[in-house]
């Protein structure tokens, strides 16, 4: 039997658990100490944001920021469908309607040209997803923003070192929002991170994300908040991880370029990265006839090489069935297969991976 080659796998050395190590010998392995303090700011100097507030993971960082922004019943928020379902989730949570959003056919993002007929009185934001790795189109997507008054959230989940015209994502919505789970870009095997430049909702999400204490009286809360705090030893990973972030993001780009190589005489179409952007391959993905897509994913299954389909639309799940047709988004789901992109792939890894997809499509 030849070796498995996961999806992908977390890069964890010395250093995290060298971390780890410290934040238990303090005694501080809950939601105080101070490798939390130093990931935020660490991360907010990687990214270019002003506040940095931890939580325990991605989608309660959508969920808190959206609840910060006081989206709520009656109102409705823009979501790609074509993404994973927490996105959508998190709009549900707050009692608003998530109003799902064909793809773009080139970047496979939302869709800028697709928003304006989505937006109606209701419509109060727009929660962006930078999928795969690839960034969304800001500058359609700001310029739609401001004519309509809408409110841009960023879902950076999959994308952390992604840039958009030479500045990194994160940093063109009111809010953005991070994920930090053991599949990510880095991680802290769980967790996530609201991003944002605005001083009063940066205090409304901490109060927020602490059972709504008022910061100045112990013990006395103003609002109904969440339990949503990241803990010391999940900081104390994110520290570590921090220093290595050139180097995943590197490497992630070196996996795609080699990938693409590898593909030139295949019958596939490679992951985008249009001119304007920089990818960071979260996962490295190709599209394939549709017919073939699920018999291409067993085939390397057999060979042990794991892989993943592209996300159902959400359009067409139970929860947020619609009855409508979004094509591109529908086309794309059934076609996508995301390949092992984990940071350790050696390049006969993915030559392994290349070979095995050349005979699926030969056997097709």
């Amino acid at each position: 039997m030849l070796e498995r080659i996961p999806l992908t796998e977390p890069d964890i050395g010395n250093d995290e658990l060298e971390n780890v190590v410290k934040a238990v010998k303090s005694g501080w392995v809950s939601s105080k100490g101070q490798f939390i303090e130093e990931f935020e700011k660490g991360f907010c100097a990687y990214v270019g944001a002003k506040h940095g507030i931890t939580t325990c993971n991605g989608t309660t960082a959508l969920h808190l920021a959206l609840s910060a922004l006081g989206i709520g019943k009656g109102d409705t928020v823009l979501v790609p469908s074509l993404t994973f379902i927490a996105s959508a989730n998190a709009v549900t949570y707050t009692g608003a309607k998530p109003v799902l959003v064909d793809s773009h056919p080139e970047y496979w993002c939302m869709d800028p040209s697709k928003i304006e007929k989505a937006i109606d009185h209701r419509t109060k934001a727009v929660l962006i997803v930078h999928l795969y790795g690839h960034p969304c189109d800001m500058d359609e997507l700001t310029k739609i923003a401001e004519d309509k008054s809408l409110i841009i959230v960023e879902d950076c989940a999959e994308a952390l070192g992604a840039e958009y015209n030479g500045k990194r994502v994160g940093t063109s919505g009111t809010v953005s929002c991070f994920s930090f789970y053991g599949n990510k870009i880095i991680t802290t095997g769980e967790g996530g991170m609201c991003l944002t430049d605005d001083d009063e909702l940066a205090e409304k999400m901490k109060m927020l994300r602490d059972h709504g204490m008022n910061p100045q009286k112990k013990y006395w809360h103003d609002v109904v908040g969440f339990n949503y705090r990241m803990t010391n030893l999940q900081a104390a990973l994110g520290v570590a991880q921090l220093k290595k972030i050139d180097f995943l993001v590197q490497k992630k780009r070196e996996i795609a370029s080699t990938y693409k190589g590898f593909f030139k005489k295949l019958d596939v179409a490679t992951a985008p990265e249009m001119p304007w952007a920089k990818s960071v391959y979260w996962l490295y993905s190709i599209l394939v006839e549709r017919s073939l897509r699920d018999k291409i994913i067993k085939h390397l299954y057999d060979k042990n090489i794991e892989t993943r389909p592209f996300f159902h639309p959400l359009h067409t799940l139970p929860p947020y069935k619609t009855g409508t047709s979004l094509p591109i988004a529908e086309d794309l789901s059934a076609r996508g297969i995301n390949l092992p992109t984990g940071t350790k792939l050696t390049v006969r890894e993915m030559e392994r991976v290349a070979d095995v997809l050349g005979s699926a499509l030969r056997l097709s």
